[in-house]
């Protein structure tokens, strides 16, 4: 049986570029290479597509100097086109990309259109599951509790006072303040007061043009991973961050040694059920398919279930939650990147 041409593609020009180039990693080792050829294309910050040799140049940096250029066409051939080398006809794609660009249904667009296969969240669910301005408005739909929320547009911070005034009348200090489209909480402040929230505007408007500025919620943050598609949707076990920092920012998740994740936390069992219930309801709303990882809060003063995202390609890194509560629930790494490529397969 001939092998099938399987590209991964990591990178990418979001701010969550670096984390993605550890997150293929763990996707290249476990990929079944008796059954696939792979292709490597990184993606640089600036938006070049380069083949890249081998793991060993992802692992030192040096495939951004040293790839060849190479695009996917967006041709229905479905052919990877790399300079000076013969066409590739491509069977499926791995996209290990996180952020804008390549979570946020952009780069899906192209798959669409290439006609090839590809793993995880077609065009409607990453735009609006990266989003989080129509997440939440979908969700609502379903009657799960959410953060309560004022959405902010970049051009209103031309009147500040008027913002600030809005946000104060509808929320109470402290309050998080978001990008409505940035990932791995790039961009996200707290503010405590007004001028902490001026400057949480401002630095989450460098991020995007949309803004979020949410309830604080003080309770445990509880993730659930979701796979599959249609009627045939797997919620795993759910785990806990135990955050070193006063939130799970950027540094929190990937700088800071004490931030650490619990598999199996001890949390009581009707709680439990309903995070895997409401994970799988809303990824399903979301017209989720393949892979998610939805994150959530139980609030310490009640004990409810509070919805707060979903990440429609999570990290793989050794310290990614998604990996890890699979791999509880009795599916490996390997049979996990296994069944998602072969997910690919069965979209509509």
């Amino acid at each position: 049986m001939s092998k099938k041409n399987l590209a991964v593609i990591f990178g990418g020009r979001s701010s969550e570029h670096e984390v993605s180039c550890i997150s293929v990693r763990t996707i290249i080792r476990a990929v079944d290479t008796e059954k696939y050829d792979m292709y490597l294309i990184g993606i640089t910050k600036e938006g070049h597509w380069l083949l890249v040799d081998d793991i060993a140049q992802i692992e030192d940096g040096s495939w951004r100097e040293k790839g060849t250029p190479s695009i996917i066409s967006p041709d229905t051939k479905g052919e990877l086109l790399t300079d000076g080398r013969d066409p590739v006809k491509l069977d499926c794609i791995f996209p290990v990309l996180h952020g804008m660009y390549g979570e946020d249904g952009t780069i899906q667009g192209l798959f669409e259109m290439s006609g090839i296969p590809y793993v995880g969240c077609g065009v409607f669910a990453s735009m609006a599951s990266m989003d989080k301005f129509y997440t939440k408005m979908i969700v609502d739909t379903l009657g799960i509790r959410q953060a309560k929320w004022v959405p902010v547009i970049k051009r209103q911070l031309a009147d500040m006072d008027k913002v600030v005034g809005r946000v104060e009348e509808a929320l109470s200090y402290p309050v998080f303040v978001k990008p409505s489209k940035a990932g791995s909480s790039k961009g996200v402040t707290k503010a405590t007061d007004r001028a902490s929230l001026i400057a949480g505007l401002k630095e989450a408007a460098q991020h995007d043009f949309k803004i979020l500025v949410e309830e604080t919620i003080v309770g445990r943050e509880i993730e659930c991973g979701v796979m599959g598609h249609d009627d045939d949707i797997q919620a795993s076990g759910v785990g806990e961050i135990l955050s070193a920092a006063e939130f799970y920012d950027f540094d929190a998740k990937y700088n800071n040694a004490e931030s650490k994740t619990v598999i199996d936390p001890e949390i009581d069992a009707d709680v439990r059920e309903e995070i895997r219930k409401d994970a799988v309801k809303i990824f399903r709303i979301l017209d989720g398919f393949g892979l998610a990882r939805v994150d959530f809060f139980v609030e310490k003063a009640t004990n409810q279930v509070v919805f707060n995202e979903i990440n429609t390609l999570p990290g793989f890194t050794s310290i990614s939650m998604y990996p890890m509560l699979f791999d509880a629930a009795g599916i490996p790494i390997r049979e996990q990147v296994e069944r998602l490529i072969e997910m690919a397969t069965e979209r509509p």
